[in-house]
């Protein structure tokens, strides 16, 4: 690794201004969160409606487009049902990253991205509702607002009339909810050089941010030696909740594998993550202001600094990469207490049948103590189908036992 002296100088930076438009934030989400545009499923015919309308965004605000096009295709191969191995022959498909470039002359580039596919009708087996099949997933938090952050800091980025030390790669990915599938096949085959890079910004569910907490998680922040106090020195009404970790479900990962150093924003899991209820009137418009205002900050600061040290950071433990069996539970991510809180219970799951609410606190599975997400999912990972055990939930100040059958 090569070592740069840095002066870290702490002073308190307070967000003052405000530089995106609620009406902005809602007319985009809008129409990407559309019946019209049926989920963008990757590969979709209305998911490249939705490349088309982010281009012709890009094109508005003047970036540049590699070889004459926004739209940078890829081919992937990808089994319908990952758990169905006596599939053979798949076919191969296309879809297309939507890649914009504001040229400031620099030796160095920002990368901001986000990806903009989404469930489609719920073919692809990662809805949470009972029944997906021919259901409109439209996906307005995830991620058509992490999309228009995309859409915005470009906007902004090229017309703020300043002198930025830095490039700007705006990346629009599809293809992550099969796998990461945009942001990998780009990564594996740039447009620009990896090593000119500076660091990578992913935007995934920004858009439902909670008004009495104010929380948002920001993951990331050990893969460089600056972003922590950096972060500490802005002052916020935003209450920021740090993860050191490189690695997670989403497009960051793809860049941090290529020692990039990367930060995701997430506001935060809710009820109707991978539902067709996710739709754009839940979306909290001023709040995405408010974090779109603070990642500018941030990067912002980052003009004091010359290119950021890339550190590697803890791999999240996550027992096996499968499971055989789910609760039909969705766990509040920005829960800070011992346990695991359930943010969402899916109808007519193990979960729903044995009585678990939304709120409830596992302290137990089994013989299991669950301290967190991530102890929780070691947990479950050792259960098959058919299996009964006790769950410990905490309900207010009371402690119950539950039976659960998988």
């Amino acid at each position: 690794m090569r070592k740069i002296s840095i002066l870290f100088v702490f002073f308190s930076v307070t967000l003052t201004g405000q530089n995106f438009k609620e009406s902005t934030i809602k007319q985009h989400i809008s129409f990407l969160a559309s019946d019209k545009l049926k989920g963008r499923g990757t590969s979709s015919p209305e998911e490249i409606l939705a490349a088309n309308y982010i281009a012709t965004e890009f094109k508005k605000l003047g970036l540049t487009a590699y070889n004459n096009s926004y739209l940078r295709p890829y081919n992937f191969k990808k089994n319908p049902d990952p758990h169905d191995t006596s599939l053979v022959g798949i076919k191969e498909k296309s879809s297309n990253n939507v890649v914009g470039f504001l040229d400031n002359k620099a030796p160095y580039t920002i990368v901001i991205g986000a990806h903009y596919d989404h469930l489609g009708l719920g073919h692809d087996h990662n809805s949470l509702d009972p029944n997906p099949e021919g259901k409109i997933h439209n996906g307005a938090d995830d991620n058509a607002s992490g999309t228009v952050g995309v859409m915005e800091l470009a906007r902004y980025f090229s017309s703020n009339n300043k002198k930025e030390p830095f490039n700007f790669l705006f990346m629009c990915f599809s293809g992550e909810e099969l796998g990461l599938l945009g942001s990998k096949k780009w990564c594996d085959k740039p447009d620009i050089d990896l090593l000119t890079i500076n660091y990578m910004v992913n935007m995934d569910m920004i858009g439902r941010l909670n008004d009495s907490t104010k929380k948002i998680i920001v993951y990331g922040v050990g893969t460089s030696p600056v972003f922590v106090p950096l972060i500490d020195s802005i002052q916020t009404a935003l209450s920021i909740k740090k993860d050191s970790s490189g690695i997670g479900p989403s497009d960051q990962t793809s860049f941090y594998l290529k020692d990039i150093p990367v930060l995701h924003f997430f506001t935060g899991q809710h009820s109707d993550y991978h539902k067709p209820s996710d739709d754009a009137e839940k979306i909290n418009y001023k709040g995405e202001a408010e974090v779109l205002n603070y990642i500018v900050t941030i990067i912002e600061k980052t003009y004091n600094y010359p290119k950021l040290t890339f550190s590697k950071t803890r791999t999240p433990d996550t027992g096996k990469s499968s499971f055989k069996v789910t609760m039909g539970v969705m766990p509040d991510y920005t829960y800070e207490g011992e346990g695991m809180r359930i943010d969402g219970v899916t109808d007519n799951k193990p979960a729903f049948k044995a009585g678990i609410e939304k709120g409830d606190v596992v302290k137990k599975l089994g013989e299991d103590k669950v301290l967190d997400v991530m102890s929780y999912m070691k947990a479950l990972s050792k259960y098959n189908k058919g299996d009964s055990t006790t769950v410990e939930i905490l309900r207010g100040k009371e402690t119950k036992v539950v039976n659960l059958t998988f």
